[in-house]
């Protein structure tokens, strides 16, 4: 493997085969760090270049509010608003969504919690499987994207059939 003289960057990699000891080791980025790296994998890193040029957005970024409670049940303006800030921004905050402050908490801490699991529990809901409703994994996109991203998610599919509560690990399993 050779290293070019950017910052110590490889420019020879097997990048599928970092991909798939990555993927395969069901640890995500959370179990990256708790093996205690002391180098970022080449996977994550992209060009100073790169980087440059995506801070050319401007610095006064605004996120869309949706206010379910301002729109007066017209659902219509609620769909017209949600298309304005998915297909502009991409992004949108819901307001007056009428879920109690205490079960956003207690989702939040769940989900802590989850990622703070051992990563030989975690490594059971780790899946690329469409079909599953619960899952935890890293990068979404991961054969897909030139780098990957340093993040972990645990989704949970709702929708339309409701998700049964033993599918979930005990510590999401009892958000009310």
């Amino acid at each position: 493997m050779s290293v070019a003289d950017t910052g110590g960057v490889s420019t020879s990699y097997n990048r599928l085969q970092q991909l798939k000891s990555f993927d395969e080791s069901k640890a995500g980025v959370k179990g990256l760090v708790d093996s205690g790296i002391t180098k970022l994998p080449q996977i994550f890193i992209r060009p100073p270049e790169e980087l440059a040029a995506d801070n050319q957005t401007p610095s006064q970024f605004t996120i869309p509010v949706i206010d379910l409670k301002g729109v007066s049940g017209d659902r219509s303006k609620v769909v017209a608003a949600v298309r304005e800030a998915a297909e502009t921004v991409g992004l949108f905050q819901v307001v007056n969504h009428g879920v109690p402050l205490k079960v956003l908490e207690e989702t939040l801490t769940a989900a802590r919690q989850f990622h703070e699991l051992p990563q030989e529990v975690k490594g059971e809901y780790y899946t690329r499987d469409k079909m599953k409703k619960v899952k935890y994994g890293s990068n979404f996109d991961l054969y897909r994207t030139r780098y990957a991203n340093w993040r972990d998610t645990l989704l949970c599919v709702m929708g339309p059939d409701p998700l049964h509560p033993q599918e979930l690990h005990l510590v999401c399993r009892f958000v009310i």
